[in-house]
């Protein structure tokens, strides 16, 4: 499990939602959904199919079609509820940036990797051409990809589907976001994969500051990953707390029916005592 966010992190919250969702001829899909993000923490959000969390995550974009959105939805001082769609374009990928679950088809298959990359980076920037290859090598070598002319060159057909939700990845950092949202990011990927994916999230939390909202069905994944944890049932929060909390001593039965869904194996010496010592520093909602 990751250690404590840094204490002198800002005390403004990097982002504040009080939100409902409803579609015509539907009865709320997110009710009152109250959740606060600190800088450089990640988030977990964790529900079953259809609880509302991707419609969450568009929610907090501004991307939402026919849907009423009431409530309010704050980065730092900003309420982005209120601004035009314009201006919402001016967040989307430059302070909040979004990795979707199906990398394959989030690329385009037409283009090649670098021209994706390159009209990501003229949506926000206008530097030179050498300033764009600059930082597309950046990114891709903090998610541990070629920079090769050869790999830049490949289609998404031509990616192997890790490889392709490090693309993704690696797109969504060109602009240095505050904020990343990662919907259900490991899901199609196999085992192995999901661990690198997973490491990576964790490696660049700490080494850039970047706060994670993931979002996930999958509890162990969330209880490696994350330093809080919401859980979304019947279109609201019921409970969110600290990562250790919720694993040791959930208080909505929800919860409590979730946690005891999960395998019970034993937990090698190093992982238990990971979790023990974990568990006795414990951290603040």
């Amino acid at each position: 499990m990751p250690g404590v966010v840094a204490s002198n992190r800002a005390e403004l919250p990097l982002l504040s939602l009080d939100l409902s969702v409803s579609y015509p001829n539907r009865n709320e899909v997110l009710r009152n959904v109250r959740l606060t993000m600190r800088h450089g923490e990640i988030l977990g959000l964790v529900g079953q199919s259809g609880a509302g969390k991707s419609t969450l995550a568009l929610a907090i974009l501004g991307l939402l079609r026919g849907a009423a959105v009431q409530g309010s939805v704050r980065l730092l001082n900003r309420e982005l509820t209120s601004l035009s769609e314009r201006e919402m374009r001016q967040i989307r990928g430059r302070e909040i940036a979004l990795v979707l679950q199906s990398p394959l088809s989030s690329l385009n298959p037409i283009l090649r990797i670098e021209a994706q990359m390159r009209e990501a980076w003229g949506a926000h920037a206008r530097g030179s051409r050498q300033d764009c290859e600059a930082r597309m090598r950046q990114v891709l070598q903090q998610v541990q990809l070629p920079t090769t002319r050869e790999f830049l060159s490949r289609r998404s057909s031509q990616l192997s589907v890790g490889q392709a939700q490090r693309v993704l990845i690696a797109m969504a950092l060109l602009h240095r976001p505050s904020l990343l949202i990662a919907d259900e990011p490991t899901s199609a990927l196999d085992v192995i994969t999901q661990a690198e994916i997973l490491n990576l999230f964790s490696r660049l939390n700490r080494e850039l500051g970047m706060a994670v909202l993931y979002i996930s069905h999958d509890l162990l994944s969330v209880g490696e990953l994350c330093h809080r944890v919401g859980i979304l049932h019947g279109g609201e929060i019921v409970e969110c707390a600290a990562t250790p909390q919720i694993f040791a001593s959930p208080a909505h039965p929800y919860t409590q029916r979730l946690m005891q869904s999960l395998p019970r194996l034993p937990l090698p010496d190093v992982h238990r005592k990971t979790v023990e010592q974990t568990v006795s520093v414990g951290r603040v909602c």
